[in-house]
C-alpha cells in the first residue's frame, strides 16, 4: 500500500469516476491509475470500484467504507508535512481559501492584501462555489480554510466559527417608484419581478421564508450565484434585486440604488469553517484573525479540539 494508490482513489471520487481526468490531475496516464486502483483492491481483497465494463461508476459497499480511512489518511500525511514545514520554514508555503463570491469579492479583498504584504512567500489559493461546494471543497483537503453563510455549520467534520452578520438590500435603478411611496414592505416588493441569488448562495433561504411567512410568492425571474451579476440585470430594468447589502457600493454601482431590507429578511451569519484535524499553519492562524480578530489562535484551535465557541 502506497500514497498514490490513495490519492488515486480519492481523486477518482473526486472527479466523478473519471479516470481521463484523475489522470490529468495526478500528472500520470489513465492505465496507470487503473493499476494502482487494482494493487490497492487485491491487498485489501476487496472491490473498492462498481465497474461497467472498464469504466468506473460508484463506490461498492466496501469502498463505501474505505473511503473516509483513505480521506484520514492522506489528511494525516498532509498534517505531518504541513508540521515538518512549520518549523522549517514558518513565512513560506500555500494558503487555499473557498469561499462563496460574495465573501471573496466583497468581504475578502483588504485582508487578502494585507496578508499578502505580511506574507509574501506565501501563496494564496482562492477558490470559489456555494456553501456546500465550499463544505466539499474543505471535506476534500482541496481548501485549508472556507468562508460562506450558516450552511457550513451543517457538517460535523467541520469546525464552523462565527464572523459577522449581515442583512439583505434590494437593489433598484435611480426612477424605481419602490424608492418612493412609504416604507418598502414585502407586499410592495412582491408585485415587481426579482432577480436575486441561486437557491444556495447567500441568504436565499431567509428570503425565501420571508415571503412564505407573508404568505406571499413572488415572481424571481432570474436567479444567479453572484451579485454583480444580479445588478446587471437590474440595470437592465428586468426586475429588481436582492443581494447582500455589502454587495452594494454607491460610489461604484452609481446607476442603482440600495433600500435596506433588514426588516423584511432576518438576519444572515457568515461563518468560517476548517475541517477537523486538519493541522494549519502559523499563517493560516495570521490570516483567520486579520479576517475577524476575535478568532484568535486560541479560539480556533479550541473549535478544532470540539469545544464550543459559538457567538
Amino acid at each position: 500500500m502506497n500514497f498514490q494508490q490513495l490519492r488515486s482513489v480519492r481523486e477518482t471520487v473526486r472527479c466523478g469516476f473519471n479516470l481521463t481526468e484523475v489522470a490529468a490531475v495526478l500528472h500520470t496516464s489513465q492505465p496507470g491509475i487503473s493499476r494502482q486502483i487494482r494493487e490497492l483492491e487485491d491487498e485489501l481483497g476487496v472491490e473498492i470500484f462498481v465497474r461497467a465494463g472498464k469504466r468506473l461508476t460508484g463506490l461498492t459497499p466496501p469502498g463505501e467504507a474505505v473511503l473516509p480511512i483513505v480521506q484520514r489518511l492522506l489528511l494525516d500525511a498532509d498534517n505531518l508535512k504541513r508540521a515538518g514545514e512549520e518549523f522549517s520554514s514558518q513565512t513560506s508555503g500555500r494558503l487555499s481559501i473557498a469561499a462563496t463570491h460574495s465573501q471573496a469579492r466583497y468581504a475578502l479583498p483588504a485582508v487578502v492584501r494585507d496578508f499578502r504584504q505580511l506574507f509574501p512567500a506565501v501563496t494564496l489559493n482562492l477558490h470559489q462555489g456555494s456553501p456546500k461546494q465550499v463544505a466539499a471543497m474543505l471535506l476534500s483537503g482541496e481548501a485549508d480554510i472556507g468562508v460562506a453563510t450558516e450552511a457550513l455549520a451543517s457538517f460535523d467534520q467541520l469546525a464552523a466559527l462565527p464572523c459577522y452578520r449581515w442583512t439583505h438590500s434590494v437593489i433598484v435603478p435611480p426612477d424605481h417608484e419602490l424608492l418612493s411611496g412609504g416604507p418598502l414592505t414585502l407586499q410592495r416588493l412582491a408585485r415587481h419581478p426579482i432577480i436575486t441569488y441561486d437557491p444556495d448562495f447567500s441568504g436565499r433561504t431567509h428570503i425565501d421564508e420571508g415571503f412564505a411567512g407573508a404568505g406571499l410568492k413572488p415572481s424571481i425571474v432570474l436567479t444567479a450565484m453572484d451579485a454583480d451579476v444580479i445588478k446587471t440585470y437590474v440595470e437592465l430594468g428586468m426586475g429588481v434585486g436582492i443581494v447582500a447589502s455589502i454587495a452594494f457600493d454607491p460610489e461604484r454601482d452609481r446607476g442603482l440604488r440600495a433600500i435596506d431590507a433588514r426588516e423584511l429578511f432576518a438576519v444572515n451569519l457568515t461563518r468560517l469553517a476548517i475541517r477537523r484535524g486538519t493541522w494549519l499553519r502559523g499563517y493560516a492562524y495570521a490570516f483567520i484573525e486579520a479576517f475577524v480578530p476575535t478568532l484568535t489562535r486560541d479560539v480556533v484551535e479550541r473549535a478544532l479540539n470540539g469545544e464550543n465557541v459559538d457567538a
